[in-house]
């Protein structure tokens, strides 16, 4: 690590090799880059990390939505990994980098000669990561692997869905997105030790392993009592049938009432506290074993007024409610201002104009996450990279000229 801190930042000293594309590995280490890291962006020239052109519908096609909100705070630096001058360049920037992150296909790296044992004879305390589907062993190790595969083989599908429709996937990226923060854990874990020991570290961080992780209740339910969760829908695995989605007169709302005070306080406040006087539902075990009528009612008493009013009425009695909500209506909530969510920057594509992207999970008071600059172009930083790293003008200008950047 550099012996002058530039900032506060946790990571201001730090400098990251990033080779990763998608989701997981970008923004495991944006996340890095959002409190200091200096992050050089390793892409294929011409085409870049292959998430520039998916899902997007604006005009410039290396720019995607998807790319602009996994890669803030990195420079990028185009090189075919093919050349052999390529992998000269590496082992030039090597000595001043700390991390190298990589989520090429197992074996992928030793082919080209950027492996961790290679690479570490260049910087002996280098922090390696590697971020796959599988891990780098096993049967799987060479298997490519997406978001939607892992969930269906790691069991999470198996508990999403409902019994008359079968299993179903979610319509967001949950493995990609908790395999970044997972990554981006061991990084800083690996560089808190190497601040403690001067000694580098190999990560090997599995798509499939965190989704493991993610379901950990389950599996530990599984584990030690043999209980599975099975296809509930939206239905509370507690089996609870006051914990569970219900329409409304406009919509949808989510309830959470596990507690014997806040199903009472519920069934008085909708009307239907005469049921607390029955035997098969004025319990929470009794109401467990006859769920089908206590659903009837509450969806009945719900569909009387409005997802809001209905917010307004349960909230201040302690009952855990929320309304089912579109994105667009979660962005204009007041209760992300102050917050690190989302941010707005200046537009790489559209002069004048501003992107908004999703940013960090958490609040600091000082020295948090913070954008020094957007997405960056294909190839932006090439040049000035190479000039840091002592090549002259001559050697950018063939480097060019034989499609090495």
């Amino acid at each position: 690590m550099a012996a002058m801190r530039t900032s506060d930042q946790a990571f201001s000293e730090v400098r990251i090799l990033d080779f990763s594309q998608v989701l997981a590995g970008p923004f495991a280490v944006m996340q890095l880059a959002l409190l200091g890291a200096d992050v050089i962006k390793v892409e294929q020239p011409i085409t870049g990390d292959s998430t520039r052109g998916l899902m997007n519908d604006g005009e410039d096609e290396s720019m995607s939505p998807s790319f602009m909100g996994m890669n803030l705070n990195k420079r990028s630096l185009t090189l075919n990994l093919k050349k052999t001058e390529a992998i000269d360049i590496i082992i030039r920037l090597l000595p001043d980098i700390d991390v190298v992150v990589e989520n090429f296909k197992g074996g992928t790296m030793q082919r080209l000669g950027l492996d961790y044992d290679t690479l570490k004879k260049f910087k002996t305390d280098l922090i390696y990561c590697s971020v796959t589907g599988y891990g780098q062993t096993g049967g799987k190790s060479t298997e490519a692997a997406y978001d939607g595969a892992i969930q269906a083989s790691s069991g999470m599908m198996s508990q999403n869905g409902h019994p008359e429709t079968g299993p179903t996937r979610t319509g967001y990226m949950p493995v990609d997105m908790s395999t970044a923060l997972n990554t981006a854990f061991a990084i800083s874990a690996a560089l808190y030790r190497k601040l403690a020991t001067g000694k580098g570290q190999r990560i090997d961080v599995a798509m499939m392993d965190t989704a493991i992780v993610m379901q950990a209740a389950q599996y530990s339910n599984w584990l030690n009592q043999g209980s599975l969760v099975g296809l509930r829908g939206n239905s509370s695995p507690t089996r609870q049938p006051t914990a569970d989605v219900f329409p409304t007169s406009d919509g949808f709302i989510q309830i959470t009432a596990l507690r014997q005070p806040q199903v009472e306080a519920l069934f008085g406040e909708i009307g239907i506290g005469h049921l607390l006087q029955e035997a098969k539902s004025a319990t929470p075990e009794a109401r467990m074993h006859y769920p089908e009528p206590i659903v009837t009612a509450v969806t009945k008493a719900l569909m009387s007024a409005t997802t809001h009013e209905w917010i307004n009425r349960l909230a201040p009695l302690g009952i855990p409610v929320a309304e089912v909500r579109e994105l667009p209506d979660v962005i204009a909530d007041p209760q992300f201002e102050g917050r690190n969510a989302f941010v707005t920057l200046p537009s790489p594509v559209e002069s004048g104009g501003t992107i908004t992207v999703a940013k960090a999970g958490y609040v600091t008071d000082a020295d948090g996450p913070s954008v020094r600059y957007g997405p960056p172009k294909i190839g932006e930083h090439s040049e000035e990279i190479l000039s840091t790293a002592g090549y002259s003008q001559e050697d950018i200008a063939t480097f060019r000229a034989d499609g090495v950047i």
